[in-house]
């Protein structure tokens, strides 16, 4: 649930940044503007609570995953949460092709995540509420949504490779 209120925040911020710049702004930059706040706040902020959770509350974050708690693949996906947590923050600085890897890279990530929650659910394991219900929905909208807002920023923009 968190990890949509953080996806409802970037949005919202975003807006409001935009509301609040004077003068006219084109697609391209309202587009920067909202991609920066989801770089920040669902992939970066929701990257850095992943890791805390699976970390530092480690057995109540399987729990409600449905794992076993102390499981070891448990640490790794803390640290791919860290890292990807690290990455959507230098987002807000950091564009072009930094801002694609951290697109993709976090995208495939969090899809996969998804797609073990449906498998685990087909399966018949318990409808754990980190596997089912909103972060289900995250699994599956957000990276489409960030994928989208990258492309369509990458469009308007003439790419130059390095000399």
């Amino acid at each position: 649930m968190i990890f949509l209120v953080l996806t409802a925040l970037a949005l919202i911020l975003g807006c409001v940044h935009i509301a609040a710049t004077k003068g006219p702004r084109t697609r391209l930059q309202i587009t920067d503007i909202l991609l920066r706040y989801l770089f920040v706040f669902p992939i970066g902020l929701g990257g850095l609570i992943g890791f805390l959770g699976h970390t530092f509350r480690a057995a109540s974050t399987a729990a409600s995953i449905g794992w076993p708690a102390h499981n070891p693949f448990q640490y790794e996906v803390a640290v791919a949460n860290l890292a990807f947590g690290i990455l959507g923050i230098s987002c807000a600085w950091v564009r072009g092709g930094f801002r694609w890897a951290t697109a993709i890279g976090w995208s495939i990530f969090i899809l996969g995540a998804g797609c073990v929650h449906v498998h685990q659910i087909r399966a018949g394991q318990p409808f754990a509420p980190g596997n089912a219900g909103a972060m289900l929905y995250y699994n599956f909208i957000v990276p489409p949504l960030v994928l989208a807002l990258q492309w369509f920023a990458s469009s308007g923009r003439k790419v130059r490779a390095p000399a």
